[in-house]
Parts: structure tokens; sequence; C-alpha cells
């Protein structure tokens, strides 16, 4: 009964492999406050970390492991409890020019990190967090694009020299009253040609004299529907990006809604901040009379904004904006041929066309990129009553034009802005044009927040739960199969090592249910091993020599086991593919621990039986039960 070398090896170095990944599992996360800039192009200093060290000491509380950063500054405390009044009390003190995120700091070795080895992500339910269910206005979202075909048709039938008396905006579209007949069939040849891919178009006579109704085709309004949803949910993945909340999980929900789940934070009111702090981007040319504005009552057709910071000088734009953020599709900073920093833009088809007549008789005029963040004020009274200082948020809107420039040619779907003071600058511009705008209004429809204490204590459980799952199953095999029930469960520790390194390196989040998940494959991984056993004692019973018996046993029963294994994987994949956020962590500990269940099984049961009885020559008796 012989057993090839190279297998040994390979199970000895998938072990050691394994063992390393898995190993920074051992050492917990620490709860920890990240110190960050307002805005994505402000350098800190390591003053920060000195300020923030002296208001905890002021406070009272209790840290360690200060460091500065990446442009932030992370201090590590003993307690959640400890952790959320410290992030009360350093928003409190450095204000509002810093953002304080709750967070998680790794405890891992530096040994192990250099090797690559990190900690499994912990979802919502075991680290505790706030969840969010956000609902997209589908029909602002319709009205808003309305509002931009409405200009379009107007400057498309104008530039034919066709008249139209009115236009009105309907649910799904508009209608269009000619004063004449004739007026309105040119009018409709244009327009088919023109958008005649977004709209139904129907000639009609109504009580105004001949009108043409356009209607969204379905297709057109499913577009919008899936526009708006998947701009916001990028505009908000980037803006929790951007503010160092860790490990955050954005995704849809049916046709209208986003869910956000950020683990670890646990004030509700500092996760709405953060969600609202998605702003609008605007791009208005410069006024003619902006160099003779002085201040004062703006002009008519005009508005006044502060340039570059919020206390900067007023600049004077035309009131009409030329396109929004949302007609952004990419924004990439970079370098131009002298080595000054640049922001290359993308715009969608329909925004392309809008800048073009814009810019067609604007050359050598000045356009500018007007930012627009709702933003809310932090301030803190004392409550006459009871003496606390209360926390205080006023919501407010602040403007201010981040860049203005010459336009040098008629520009297009692709153009640059240059006129940049730095590499942080354009980095900045890129982010805000990227996720700066919604491209509808989103309502909170479901909040809900998950403590810290009772994230630990489904850990706890968890851990209880599979503890116990795994003793049982070891007294159960030991019973019923004695020394081969040993190697069955050597394997079975084998096995939960491999699925908790593949965990780590693939980055997925363990949920309550992928704990449930782990403690399923702890009981269903043996089940191989049961029909490999069973089969070995048909060989027995049938008078088989012993190893000629343990190599019957496996090879007859393989096919009988991958056929079990490969059912259980395409149950996995379609939960994975159908499922919502915990459904989907239960997937994948199950499809994990379906394909590692199989390898030990089938792979090192099998080496370990042979390293324990293939030297044995006059082999007639096996301990299987």
């Amino acid at each position: 009964m012989h057993y090839p070398a190279w297998k040994y090896i390979l199970i000895a170095v998938v072990l050691a492999v394994c063992s390393i990944l898995a190993l920074p599992n051992l050492y917990p996360d620490e709860p920890a406050v990240q110190i960050t800039g307002a805005t994505a192009g402000t350098e800190l200093t390591e003053n920060v970390l000195t300020e923030a060290q002296n208001a905890l000491t002021g406070a009272g509380l209790e840290y360690h492991g200060g460091s500065f950063e990446n442009n932030s500054a992370l201090l590590r405390l003993k307690t959640p409890e400890d952790q959320l009044k410290a992030q009360e009390v350093l928003r409190r003190d450095l204000g509002d020019n810093y953002v304080v995120a709750l967070n998680l700091a790794q405890t891992t070795p530096e040994w192990l990190k250099n090797l690559g080895a990190k900690p499994m992500k912990l979802g919502l339910d075991l680290r505790g967090g706030v969840r969010f269910v956000l609902e997209v206005d589908m029909a602002k979202a319709l009205e808003q694009r309305l509002a931009t075909a409405t200009q379009e048709v107007r400057r498309t039938l104008r530039s034919k020299q066709i008249p139209v008396a009115s236009l009105k905006t309907t649910n799904n579209g508009m209608v269009l009253t000619f004063a004449n007949s004739d007026d309105r069939n040119n009018a409709q040849s244009v327009i088919q040609n023109a958008m005649g891919m977004d709209f139904a178009l129907r000639p009609v006579m109504s009580a105004d004299g001949a009108a043409l109704e356009m209607t969204y085709t379905e297709a057109k309004l499913n577009e919008i529907r899936e526009y708006a949803v998947s701009q916001n949910l990028t505009t908000l993945r980037n803006r929790i990006n951007e503010l160092g909340v860790a490990e955050a999980l954005v995704q849809t929900q049916g046709a209208n809604r986003i869910v956000v789940e950020l683990p670890g934070v646990q004030d509700t009111a500092e996760a709405k901040r953060v969600l609202g702090r998605t702003a609008n981007l605007e791009f208005r040319m410069v006024s003619e009379q902006a160099d003779s504005y002085a201040g004062g009552i703006p002009p008519a057709g005009t508005e006044a904004f502060p340039f570059g910071a919020i206390d900067g000088p007023p600049i004077l734009l035309d009131r009409q904006a030329i396109i929004t953020g949302e007609r952004v599709q990419g924004a990439q900073p970079g370098l131009d041929d002298k080595g000054l920093p640049q922001v290359a833009i993308t715009l969608d088809t329909a925004g392309g066309k809008l800048m073009q007549n814009a810019t067609r008789t604007a050359v050598g005029k000045q356009m500018a990129v007007l930012f627009i963040e709702h933003k809310q004020k932090v301030s803190y009274e004392t409550d006459p009553t009871t003496g606390e200082q209360k926390e205080v948020r006023t919501p407010y809107t602040e403007s201010r034009v981040i860049n203005r420039a010459t336009i040098q040619a008629v520009l297009g779907s692709s153009f640059v802005i240059n006129g940049l003071d730095s590499d942080a600058e354009a980095s900045e511009l890129a982010l805000l044009l990227r996720s700066g705008a919604l491209a509808a209004p989103m309502y909170f429809v479901e909040e809900r927040t998950i403590g810290p204490s009772l994230g630990q204590d489904n850990i706890d459980k968890g851990l209880l739960s599979t503890q116990i799952g795994y003793l049982l199953v070891f007294l159960w095999m030991v019973i019923f199969y004695r020394a081969f029930g040993v190697i069955a469960n050597i394997a079975l520790a084998f096995n939960v090592i491999m699925m908790v390194a593949i965990m780590s390196v693939i980055g997925s989040s363990l949920t309550l249910p992928g704990i449930a998940g782990i403690v399923l494959t702890i009981g269903m991984a043996v089940d191989a091993n049961v029909l490999i056993f069973e089969r070995i004692r048909e060989e027995l019973a049938n008078g088989v020599r012993a190893k000629n018996a343990i190599n019957a046993g496996f090879d007859r029963a393989f096919s009988s086991i991958v056929d079990a294994n490969i059912t259980t994987l395409l149950i996995a994949f379609i939960l994975f593919a159908i499922g919502t956020g915990p459904i989907k962590g239960f997937a994948v500990t199950l499809a994990i621990g379906n394909i590692t269940s199989l390898f030990t099984a089938i792979v090192v049961t099998r080496a370990i039986i042979h390293l324990w009885y293939g030297h044995r020559k006059n082999l007639t008796k096996l301990s299987i039960g």
C-alpha cells in the first residue's frame, strides 16, 4: 500500500501556509478613533495627534498606540464605550475641520503582516454598527432628466428655426404645441432623428392647436431608473471611503433601494451626516460682468459665490447651469505637458452635446465649476434641566467655486481642467467630480443600530456553537469508528484551518449566518469519511484484506462523494446569486467549506491512514469499529 510522497509534501505545504494565513484571527481588533481632514486634499500634520491626545487626557480617557500615517491619526482605546466617548470629545474639541470616525485597529504582529496575512473581516452583526435602507426618489430622477431633455428639445428646434408655441412636461414626457401642422411635422422629423431612441412621438390635435406628444420609451425609463440607483450607489461608496469608515457595505436592494452598513459606527446621527455629505456639482459660465462686480446684490440672471475657500473672494456666475455633476462619467487627475496638475473629464453623450453647444460661441470666455455641499453644523448646548451637554445639528448648504478656467476651444464629451494649484487639489477635484452628484434625492426608510456588546455576544455564541459542534462530531466519530474516527477528526481540524485561511485571503466578511455555515460544514465534512469508512467495513466483511479494503473504500466511495459535494456547491452558488447580505455570507462559507472538506476527506484522511497503516506488512485488523 504505497502513497505518493508528493502528496505528503503537498499536504504539509498547504497546512503550513493555511496555518500562517489563519493565525492573524487569534489577534482581535481593538476599538480606535481615526482622525482625517474634512476634505480629501487637506494635509494634516502630527500636531493633530498631539491635540487629540491632550483632549483625551483632559477628558480622563485612557488611550494607547497613538500613530500618524497616511495623512490620518489613529488612537486605540480599551473598550467600545471609551471609543464612543473619545469620538464625542474629539469632535467637540477639534471642530468641523476634521472628521473623527470610529474604526477598529488591527493587533496582528508585523511579521505576519509582512507575509501578507490578515484577519477575516467581521460583518455588521459581529462587529456592531449601523444599517440604513435608503430609497431613491425615482419621480425626482425623471423630473430632473425631463428638465434637461426639454432644454435639448428647445435648443434642437431653435437650431432648425422651428418655432414652438408652448412646451409642457407630463409625468413621463412632454407636449409641444405649434402654430400649424407643418411646423409640427417638421419638428417631429427633426426630433425623431435626434432623440427617436429615447422618446415615442405621437402627433395630436389639442385645444391649443397642432401638438406633438413625446413620451419616454419603456427602455429609456428603465435606463433612467437604473442610472439613478447606480450613480447614487457610486456616490455613497466614494463618500464613505473618503471619510475613512472601515469595511462599509453599500449595495442595492430591489429596484430603487440602497442598503448601507457601516460596521464599527455606533452613532446614528453621525452616520446620517456621513451619508448626507453627498454634494452636487454644476458647470457654469463666468458672467461677463464678473470683472466689474465688487460685491452687493448680483445683477439679474447671475449669482455670486466665493472662489476657492468658503471665505474667498466672490465671483459672479451665470444663473443657468450648463450641466450638472450627474453628467460626469469619469474624472482622473494627471499632469499636462508642462508637468502641471490637471483633471481629465469624461461626460456622457447628452452631457457632451450640452457642453459642445454651450462652448461653441464661448471660446475665450471663462467657465467655472461650482461645488454645492449639504452639511450639518454641530454645536453643543447645556440642558437646563439635567445640566448635561446636548449635541445640536443644524443643516446648511455650502456653495463655492472650486475652479475657473478659460475655454481654449469648443468642448465635447472629453476635456481637461487645468490651472490647479497642486496635485492634491487635482486629486480632490477628480474625486468630487466622480462622486459629488446624486442623480436623484434619497430618503431614509429604515435604520437599525447594533451595539458593539451585541456584536461581541454574537461572536462568543458563534464560537461556542462551533466548539460544541466540533466536540459532538469528534465524540461521535471516535465512538463509531475508533482510530479511523480520530484520523477523520484530525482532518476536520485541518479543514477548519483551511476555511479560515481562505476567507481571510479573499477578504470575505464573516457574518452570523457565516458562522452557521462553518458549523454546518463541520457536521457535513465527515459525511465523506462516513461513506468511505462504511465502504471499508463492507469490504472487510466480504473477506477482503485490510490494505485492499482501505484502497477499495476510498476508490469506490469517490464518485458518491463528488456527486454530493457538487450538489451542495451548486446550492451555495444559487444562494449567493439570489440572496442578500446575510444569505451571501452563509453561501460563501458553505461553498468554501464544501471545497476544503472534499480535499481533507479524500486526500488528507487517506494520507494519514496510509501513514499509520502503510508500513505494516502483515496487517490483518483495522481499528474502524
